[in-house]
């Protein structure tokens, strides 16, 4: 009878260790390895119950199974491939008591070895062409193992090679395998003896097992090389993510930014609300960071919501979550923003933008501390810390009912105010350098610095886009650099040229041209509201930069200094038709 063995009783084999393997990546090798223990445990059984019985039977040697748990205890180490590589060899080598073996990997025509038993030391330095080793081609173009006779007329690529004594440095017994990864062939094993009829008593199954357990490892090998690779990486990006967190810092020297950040300073250790506001492009979400990072929330997430950019009829949805079925569309349920932060800090963007009919559901979640999901009845936690900022003057819109006032005092419990780049003088320099360096990383160029020409010019523009405008700007300088053939070196100098600063005189005398002034409005047409005054000159001073940019809506969202998407909410707002004003230049 056939008695049930565990497999902690295997050869001393830990159970920690053999269930380490059979938690394995290679679905293929744990069915191979509980297959041979499972033959070893049986074979052993009745090998005892026929010797019981007077019964003389050639059995499978016990160390097949010590061999094979021997190579997959290796692939729950982290050990280099070329050792994991030679200790596969080894154990094949020890089970078959062959001369030398090796495992060459096809690249291209050649095979090249990546490691060896037995063979001579500059072999891992050779390269084997197939069509110079016909053993070798013989057996890539075999699904089966090839065995060559030992007065074969086949040149063998080892002669030679093996280590043993002069006289018998001919191989007389020669086997080979092709290996298939992901069913492509991925090179070849092979096995060679000193002595003919080594390989006579070869038991198939053995060898098929051992061949399975080689695809296995080298499968497994090659995992880990890309994971270690993949990882590598990423340890790399994060990295210069972190310095990159480290360098956007608020940078300045100027009195006005000292003063910010210590007010920033003064506000991160509490949870008060902030209410941050400014031009556009002055830094509002660098403002907001650099809160979080110095709070007691700096370990949760900052999760960032641009209130502009969202649909009406999705905005409650994006900030509260919905359940599955909760609206067409909703073929699962979401998690929203206000929970995804949960521990950390929201940072409402344009949060002048948010449409008067969601404000009260804001206002609620930002009294109770609790949300509800979309088509639930159900109320979930979500300790927040509210960062909001916006380029409007809420005071104004709360006057004119466009915001509520008491979610207007809700958000503004601490206001900050970020001043433009034109408030601060030298440090528009300071950052040119900051947004220099990450261009030349960017386009792998070797030394970047700013000629005089262009700090004068940096210094005396206006920069109705702010910090944003600075940095595009910089990037375009740096990219027509890179692409000129001007300039050869080590160090490359960025001049006012290839700056190319709208000149400010023309841009407002422009504007005085084709642009009716406010007040001027307002003497024509003393019936007409502030906003329809302040529409009417938005509208005008649009179509003008339209004009002037060919209605190339990139180039006049940026020379307005204002965010693509914003700009083009803006056109529809204001009923501005691109079309028919390109049609018309």
């Amino acid at each position: 009878m056939i008695r049930q063995h565990s497999f902690s009783s295997l050869s001393g084999i830990e159970p920690s260790v053999f269930a380490a393997l059979y938690a394995g990546i290679v679905p293929t090798l744990k069915r191979l390895i509980l297959f041979t223990c499972f033959r070893f445990c049986c074979l052993n059984d009745i090998e005892d119950d026929c010797l019981n019985d007077g019964v003389i039977v050639e059995m499978t040697s016990p160390s097949m199974a010590g061999s094979m748990l021997s190579i997959a205890s290796d692939l729950s180490r982290q050990i280099p491939a070329t050792a994991r590589y030679k200790r596969l060899l080894e154990s094949i080598q020890c089970h078959f008591h062959c001369d030398a073996v090796a495992l060459l990997k096809l690249r291209g025509t050649a095979l090249h070895p990546l490691a060896a038993c037995g063979l001579s030391d500059d072999t891992l330095g050779r390269t084997f062409r197939v069509d110079d080793h016909p053993r070798l081609a013989r057996i890539l173009l075999s699904r089966e193992p090839v065995r060559f006779e030992a007065d074969s007329e086949l040149p063998d690529p080892y002669d030679g090679l093996v280590n043993a004594p002069e006289a018998t440095l001919h191989v007389h017994d020669c086997m080979g395998i092709a290996l298939y990864v992901e069913e492509k062939p991925w090179g070849v094993l092979t096995l060679d003896a000193l002595e003919p009829g080594v390989f006579d008593g070869i038991d198939p199954m053995e060898l098929r097992a051992f061949i399975r357990l080689a695809e296995a490892s080298i499968k497994v090998a090659g995992l880990i090389q890309s994971l270690e690779v993949q990882v590598r990486k990423e340890h790399e990006v994060a990295r210069l993510l972190s310095e990159d967190v480290r360098r956007s810092e608020l940078i300045g020297g100027s009195p006005v930014i000292k003063s910010l950040i210590e007010e920033l300073d003064l506000v991160a250790g509490s949870d008060l609300s902030v209410l941050i506001s400014g031009e556009t492009g002055v830094g509002k979400e660098l403002v907001a960071r650099h809160i979080h990072v110095a709070s007691s929330r700096s370990e949760a997430p900052l999760v960032y919501v641009n209130c502009a950019a969202l649909p009406d009829n999705l905005i409650e949805s994006e900030l509260f979550g919905h359940t599955k079925g909760a609206f067409s569309g909703a073929t699962g349920a979401r998690t929203g923003k206000f929970e995804l932060a949960d521990g950390g800090t929201l940072f409402l963007d344009e949060i002048g933008e948010l449409p008067l009919a969601m404000q009260p559901k804001l206002l609620r979640a930002l009294q109770t501390g609790e949300v509800q999901r979309v088509g639930s009845d159900r109320f979930h936690r979500a300790d927040v810390r509210i960062v909001a900022a916006t380029n409007r003057e809420l005071k104004q819109e709360v006057v004119a009912g466009r915001f509520r006032a008491d979610l207007y005092h809700r958000l503004s419990v601490f206001p900050v105010l970020v001043p433009p780049l034109r408030e601060r003088g030298r440090d528009v320099l300071l950052l040119a350098g900051h947004f220099l360096e990450l261009n030349r990383r960017k386009f792998g160029l070797g030394s970047l610095r700013l000629g005089r020409s262009a700090c004068s010019a940096l210094l005396e523009y206006s920069w109705p886009g702010n910090v944003r405008e600075l940095e595009h700007l910089i990037s375009r300088a740096v990219l027509r650099l890179s692409a000129s053939k001007k300039q050869s070196g080590r160090v490359l100098t960025l001049d006012a040229e290839l700056l190319e600063l709208p000149r400010s005189i023309d841009l407002q005398g422009a504007s005085r041209e084709t642009v009716q002034t406010p007040w001027e409005g307002a003497g024509s047409n003393r019936g007409q509201s502030l906003k329809e005054a302040t529409d009417q000159f938005q509208s005008d001073l649009v179509t003008a930069v339209l004009h002037r940019t060919s209605c190339n809506r990139a180039a006049a969202a940026r020379e307005l200094g204002v965010d693509p998407g914003n700009f083009n909410r803006l056109l529809k707002r204001l009923g501005i038709d691109v079309a028919a004003i390109k049609s018309g230049i």
